[in-house]
C-alpha cells in the first residue's frame, strides 16, 4: 500500500475514533450537540445511549481499519472503507444532511481511491 493511501486510511481510522469520542462520551455537551444539530440537551439525554451505541461502532470500524494498516489486510480495509461509504451515503439520505456524506463518505472514497490507483 502507498504512503498516501495509507495516510488516508489512517485519517479516516482517526476520524471514526473521533466519532466514537464524540457519541458515547460528549453527546450531551455542546460540542456534540452542535457537531450533530441536535435539537436540545434534551434530547440528546434521551438518546445518548442510543448514541452511545453507533459510537461503538464506529470505535469498531476504526479498530478493523488499524488492523488492517498493521497486518497489512487489505481485504479487511477494502471491505471496512466500502462499509463507511455506504454508510455516510445512507446517513445524508436518510438525515437529510449532506455534510454526512462529505465528513464521512468523501475521506472513505479517497482512501479507496488511493488505494485502487496506486496500489
Amino acid at each position: 500500500m502507498t504512503i498516501l493511501a495509507t495516510v488516508l486510511v489512517a485519517f479516516v481510522a482517526f476520524e471514526h475514533f473521533y466519532f466514537l469520542v464524540l457519541e458515547m462520551f460528549l453527546w450531551t455537551t455542546p460540542k456534540a450537540i452542535k457537531a450533530f444539530g441536535l435539537e436540545s440537551v434534551d434530547f440528546a439525554e434521551k438518546t445518548k445511549v442510543l448514541a452511545a451505541n453507533q459510537g461503538l461502532y464506529n470505535g469498531f470500524l476504526a479498530a478493523g481499519l488499524v488492523y488492517g494498516l498493521v497486518f497489512n489486510n487489505s481485504s479487511m480495509i477494502l471491505f471496512l472503507l466500502s462499509c463507511i461509504v455506504v454508510a455516510g451515503i445512507y446517513g445524508a439520505y436518510s438525515t437529510k444532511k449532506i455534510k454526512l456524506f462529505y465528513f464521512q463518505s468523501v475521506p472513505a472514497i479517497l482512501a479507496l481511491l488511493s488505494f485502487f490507483l496506486f496500489y
